[in-house]
């Protein structure tokens, strides 16, 4: 029978976990790590998926210690696999697998390398992503592709809306491929690093917008940083405001050429630079939600005090 220990997290982890039991591979460990406090929890558990199964579970804060590195030594598995894991596995925990060492990247490799790669595709206006399978290497990202599925970015999709996509793309992906590793037929075809770009994590004060910036490159920041991130702000006549859904508004001319908001009875609006609105759809203004009615139809200045 294959073995596998099997690194993972988030809902990628809970899918790809679900794949690899479904298919009959034993997992001896499943490493994960513990919720943080300071994070908010919106996603499946690997832990309990585990549990459910009777899988001992580890959680170490370096699991390239080489106490650990032991610990998975001593499993002798055929692979290891890596799903949304957060730490960097080097190479005397990737030497571990007999057969191969393997992980779930959300982008099209190799474009969009790195951290977060869903919402660097949303901020950057891409129309497609998806899922990679890859076999794990000293350079993150960098290792053999094996294989991977695309999905479509809609004009108005949220990073989670893509998340999720990727999230079915990686569970097509591994179900499709898990077979011809089993039998040692799958491809492994190098990745053309100049064909893409590494990028790093994200922090919340990333999401602050700059009304300098085109109506499109607004609208795909507030979609790459909506809910359950962080969320885009500003602020509005010194208030903080969080602009959590938008929409373009091409039908609609501008009140004003320097950014402007402003609302009428329904919805609320935002003037931008380049002649363009923003419809806000859903938005909180010091904290609470703002309600178009109440508020009134006076334009007052984005981004100042």
């Amino acid at each position: 029978m294959t073995t596998a220990v099997v690194f993972a997290y988030h809902n990628v982890g809970v899918r790809c976990l679900s794949v690899l039991l479904a298919r009959g591979v034993r997992v001896p460990l499943v490493v994960t790590h513990e919720d943080s406090p300071q994070e908010t929890i919106w996603f499946g558990s690997v832990a309990q998926l585990a549990a459910e199964h009777d899988i001992p579970v580890a959680a170490p804060s370096d699991p390239n210690d080489p106490d650990f590195v032991a610990r998975v030594r001593t499993l002798a598995p055929d692979f290891l696999f890596s799903f949304y894991y957060r730490h960097m596995l080097k190479a005397p925990l990737l030497a571990t697998a007999r057969r191969g060492a393997l992980n779930m990247h959300g982008s099209l490799l190799p474009k969009y390398r790195g951290r977060v790669p869903v919402n660097w595709a949303v901020l950057h206006g891409e129309t497609k992503t998806g899922a990679s399978l890859h076999y794990m290497e000293a350079k993150p990202d960098a290792g053999d592709l094996v294989d991977q599925q695309a999905v479509p970015i809609l004009a108005d999709d949220t990073a989670a809306e893509v998340f999720a996509k990727v999230t079915c793309a990686a569970e097509i992906v591994l179900y499709r491929s898990l077979p011809g590793l089993i039998a040692g037929t799958a491809p492994r075809i190098p990745l053309d690093l100049r064909q893409g770009s590494y990028f790093g994590g994200r922090k919340a004060e990333d999401g602050r917008i700059d009304w300098t910036q085109p109506a499109q490159a607004i609208h795909n920041l507030i979609r790459a940083v909506a809910p359950p991130y962080p969320g885009a702000f500003t602020t509005l006549a010194g208030k903080p405001l969080r602009i959590l859904k938008s929409r373009l508004a091409p039908e609609r001319a501008p009140r004003s050429n320097t950014p402007m908001f402003y609302c009428d009875a329904a919805h609320c609006y935002a003037d931008c630079v380049d002649g363009r609105v923003l419809l806000v759809l859903q938005c909180e203004l010091d904290g609470a939600a703002l309600i178009p009615a109440s508020f009134g139809t006076t334009a007052i200045p984005l981004g100042g005090a």
